[in-house]
């Protein structure tokens, strides 16, 4: 086949400049194995169907699969004059086979065959960053069971607020991204349709099994319109707005860790692995993987903004807009699975330091509702409560004490219904316990929680001793 004179309408071959500026196999070519396959399995219908001779399917399969190896293991040549993967497959068969590669083509637009290949590679690449979801929650699960006796403060304001252990709060970002899995596993069912047979935007005369392409490409069903099958994309904006979800969730956990391992906090230790030195300053050890993971979300929002902004014009069905948006959904799970395997790492072997932890909850006055519910347990009303202790709390700053030092007589002083069994009210381990509610921090609830999430990916055949063994999983520094 002769790439310049695709389409017999033309007596001009097509300007150098708009050539270079219309193709898009250096990006499409990643669909390759996409496009073989619904290849395979639109000849293979055709034959059938009784479309095409048998023999010419059987030589049109065998002459894919060819190239199908040499792609993959990269001996294929893709050529820019030939625009896309698409043009770039079927001309190379045609080339090797003869005119009856031509057939391949039958009943099929480009149209249909890459809306197909696009579902197809993004239904994978759903389920691939899934996996990748798993590896993470698997170390998470692994050093909220190791962590569960160290102590922390929680935050609100980014102010010392209420004790919980370090085990909670490492599961609340495996629930964060627990939902992030859902999202694109909910996409990747709802995207589960088969395009082909559409063809252009209204079908085909050729007697084709819709239903048959759909199952032997693993869909559930064709899809139902064939305007919308060429020209949706919502697929893609469902799919890569849970990954710019995922990669904000990604960014405010490297942004706790990046405070967390600043001197100021002093929680954690990154490990050498995960972290750089300063061209100048040789003391300096930067959280630079945790920064990147911050900082790649904007490229991932960006993808998300691009494929809107192109599709919010277009009409009805197919438009060369759309060639557009393959770069950022791949850039999109690309970058949303680099992440997470460096998260994974980063989570793997960095040390906390429990004592610190320990030492930030006296030091925060992250006892004081603690102090507020006792009153309150004692019958007085708790707005009057949190006045008192809001009064105490200003006199142990200005005495340069924590709550706990302040004597009985000092607290009556506030309110006459402190008692002596007060400094049981202010010991962070029962402030803690007694918090066991569904969801709570206290020891049985986050066990509890911990068991959910191990049976969860267990469930999945995700080994999670084993993760945690090849990522090195540390013990904490108490």
């Amino acid at each position: 086949m002769d790439e310049k004179a695709w389409g017999g309408r033309f007596g001009e071959e097509l300007n150098d400049k708009a050539l270079a500026f219309s193709a898009s196999v250096d990006v499409d070519e990643r669909l390759a194995p996409e496009d073989v396959e619904g290849s395979i399995a639109h000849v293979r219908m055709l034959a059938a169907q009784g479309i095409v001779p048998l023999e010419d399917a059987l030589s049109i399969e065998r002459g894919l699969a060819q190239i199908a190896k040499e792609i993959a293991g990269g001996e294929f040549v893709f050529s820019d004059a030939r625009e896309d993967v698409h043009m770039n497959i079927e001309a190379t068969l045609t080339e090797r086979i003869g005119a009856s590669g031509g057939k391949l083509h039958t009943g099929r637009s480009r149209n249909d065959q890459v809306a197909t290949d696009m579902r197809l590679f993004t239904r994978r690449a759903c389920e691939h960053t899934a996996q990748a979801i798993d590896g993470v929650l698997a170390v998470l699960a692994a050093r909220a069971r190791t962590e569960i006796d160290i102590l922390m403060p929680g935050y609100t304001h980014l102010q010392r607020a209420q004790p919980v252990r370090l085990s909670h709060h490492l599961l609340a970002w495996a629930e964060m991204l627990g939902r992030d899995r859902g999202r694109l596993l909910d996409a990747a069912k709802r995207m589960n349709e088969c395009p082909l047979g559409a063809a252009a935007l209204a079908g085909t005369t050729f007697d084709l099994d819709r239903e048959a392409t759909a199952r032997a490409l693993g869909f559930r069903r064709p899809m139902q319109n064939s305007l919308d099958a060429v020209a949706d994309r919502d697929f893609l904006v469902e799919s890569v707005a849970a990954l710019a979800n995922c990669a904000v969730h990604l960014s405010r956990i490297g942004e706790e860790l990046v405070l967390w391992s600043s001197q100021e906090f002093g929680f954690v230790e990154m490990s050498d692995a995960f972290t750089t030195g300063s061209s100048i300053m040789p003391q300096k050890k930067n959280p630079d993987m945790a920064e990147l993971i911050r900082g790649k979300t904007g490229r991932v929002v960006g993808d998300l903004v691009s494929l809107i902004v192109m599709l919010k014009g277009l009409p009805l069905a197919y438009n060369r807009d759309m060639q557009e948006d393959k770069q950022p959904v791949f850039d999109a799970f690309d970058t949303v699975n680099d992440s997470l395997e460096v998260l994974a790492g980063c989570l793997a072997t960095a040390r906390f330091d429990g004592e610190r932890m320990r030492a930030s909850l006296r030091e925060g006055f992250a006892d004081a509702t603690e102090l507020a519910d006792y009153l309150a347990a004692k019958g007085v009303p708790f707005r009057e409560a949190h006045h008192v202790v809001g009064a105490l709390v200003a006199g142990a700053i200005a005495e340069k004490k924590v709550l706990s030092e302040l004597s009985l007589e000092t607290l009556k002083l506030g309110h006459a219904a402190f008692e002596e069994d007060v400094y049981e009210a202010l010991d962070f381990e029962r402030a803690v316990e007694r918090r066991c509610l569904v969801g709570g921090p206290a020891r049985a609830q986050v066990e509890r929680q911990t068991e959910r999430l191990m049976g969860e990916l267990s469930a999945r055949a995700v080994d999670v001793a084993e993760i945690a063994a090849r990522l090195g999983v540390q013990e904490t520094t108490r």
